[in-house]
């Protein structure tokens, strides 16, 4: 496994998006645990755009202009309605220390939906991969899924790294009442301007 693949594969990931912002939101809100489980799904989500890749199914989405805005505008919908669940749905980011811990299964579905709807990602593992995997070699396909398995491992660290140091300043976003609300519209905004920024990807 080359050094370039891997600090390739640590920027791309490090770099906040959806998925970081949402897992800092799981993570302020309901703890360590919960950013946890939203790193886990949002590597979980990154599962469809490899198996896409591997089956030839990314190249489709490349070649066909309207495969690729379905799959955009219903991911552009979902950020957006993530940002106004945000700002109207007090469970979405709640910071409450007496709250009953979230059902996992809803963290999950949500993680999982918001690198699904992503097709930047398959695009992304479409051009990525076979930059470090030769279509000659003899084992190219189970190289290409352990490369991909190494950035899913690389992701699920990384995001629950950012999740557990926002859980660590919990306490004290906790008894800011003002900081609480500034926080929900900041992670509102970033969902629309995330949305805005798949929206106008070509």
């Amino acid at each position: 496994m080359s050094l370039a693949f891997l600090l390739t594969t640590l920027v791309v990931v490090a770099t906040p998006g959806t998925g970081v912002v949402y897992t800092l939101a799981a993570g302020l809100s309901r703890g360590p645990r919960a950013s946890v489980v939203a790193a886990f799904a949002c590597t979980l989500g990154i599962v469809p755009h490899v198996l896409a890749t591997v089956t030839g199914l990314a190249a489709l989405l490349n070649a066909s202009a309207v495969a690729f805005q379905t799959v955009k505008y219903a991911g552009v919908a979902y950020l957006l309605y993530m940002a106004w669940a945000t700002v109207r749905d007090q469970e979405v980011i709640d910071v409450d220390q007496d709250a009953a811990p979230r059902s996992a299964g809803r963290v999950i579905v949500r993680g999982v939906l918001i690198n699904l709807l992503n097709p930047k990602l398959t695009i992304f593992f479409l051009a990525f991969l076979p930059q470090f995997v030769s279509p000659s070699e003899p084992h190219a396909l189970p190289r290409m899924l352990a490369l991909s398995g190494v950035f899913m491992l690389a992701t699920f660290v990384v995001f629950a790294g950012y999740g557990v140091l926002a859980a660590s300043v919990r306490s004290q976003v906790i008894s800011r009442p003002r900081v609480m609300a500034w926080l929900r519209r900041s992670f509102a905004g970033s969902f629309v301007l995330l949305g805005v920024k798949l929206a106008t990807t070509d």
